[in-house]
């Protein structure tokens, strides 16, 4: 970019305009900020080379220098790994996104939602767009899911969810790596992913894409709809291993002989932690 627009500069990732939420929430979910010796650092990102278009979008509304290069290599997936780097240097610039959530280093369980006022549907898109998925699952049904390590982020998006979908998802971490996996299936997919690639966002062309492919999807007229699930309670918990009995408990909790079985292997076997009534 050649000089710089002193008045672009204040604008610059103001959080309320959908472009600069959608930009903070991809590098905050798949950037990088560096710190070097003295005023030394970047910032940077990089995609495989299908979404270097983002890149572009990115370097355009970035009112300081900044870079793209390209680049092939070998990874665990693929012998010719094609990718592409931004790349921005500017102080001014790393100071501000630092100071909105973005830290120096290792960032991935630390991340949260910006304390300032921001476009929530773009900040939650880009975040969706950098470490999610949405699409097809092998058995043919809409899907949006999220990976993550941030208590935070994954908290936010099933806050966010349940507001616009009506459907409650609760977040632990797997017991592999400690990641959270949230997903959403079938017609909640379809809602949440309209919400967040409404037409003419800023996205991933391929991701915007899979938005539009889930939307036309309709359930088969003989495919119940679930009912949403009923959490367990800390006193129904008490009454469940007091009786240690599933037909008794359904009985008395309103609930079914599964469920009741269910629930009481897992708290015999402390997969959920025995909670005080």
């Amino acid at each position: 970019m050649a000089e710089q627009d002193p008045s672009a500069a204040a604008r610059f990732m103001d959080l309320q305009d959908p472009r600069y939420a959608y930009m903070f929430g991809f590098l905050q979910a798949d950037g990088h900020l560096a710190q070097g010796v003295g005023r030394k650092g970047r910032l940077t990102a990089e995609i495989n080379i299908r979404g270097v278009h983002i890149l572009r979008e990115f370097q355009q509304l970035t009112p300081y220098y900044s870079s793209i290069t390209e680049r092939v290599r070998a990874t665990n997936f693929a012998e010719h790994a094609h990718s592409a780097t931004w790349t921005l240097c500017a102080l001014e610039a790393r100071t501000l996104v630092n100071e909105l959530g973005i830290p120096y280093g290792k960032k991935s369980r630390t991340i949260k939602p910006p304390r300032v006022d921001f476009s929530r549907p773009d900040y939650l898109r880009g975040i969706i767009d950098a470490d999610g998925s949405l699409g097809w699952t092998a058995q043919g049904f809409p899907f949006l899911s999220l990976t993550s390590a941030s208590t935070a982020i994954a908290a936010y998006l099933c806050h966010y969810a349940k507001k616009i979908t009506g459907t409650e998802r609760t977040i632990a971490r797997n017991k592999r790596d400690g990641i959270y996996n949230v997903c959403y299936y079938k017609e909640t997919a379809q809602q949440l992913a309209a919400h967040l690639y409404y037409p003419g966002c800023l996205a991933l062309d391929y991701k915007r894409a899979n938005a539009d492919s889930i939307a036309g999807w309709v359930r088969p007229a003989d495919m119940r709809v679930a009912p949403p699930r009923r959490k367990w309670t800390p006193s129904e918990d008490h009454e469940l291993l007091l009786l240690n009995n599933p037909a008794a408990a359904a009985l008395a909790l309103d609930r079914t002989p599964q469920s009741c079985a269910v629930r009481l292997w897992r708290l015999r076997t402390e997969r959920v932690a025995k909670r005080p009534v």
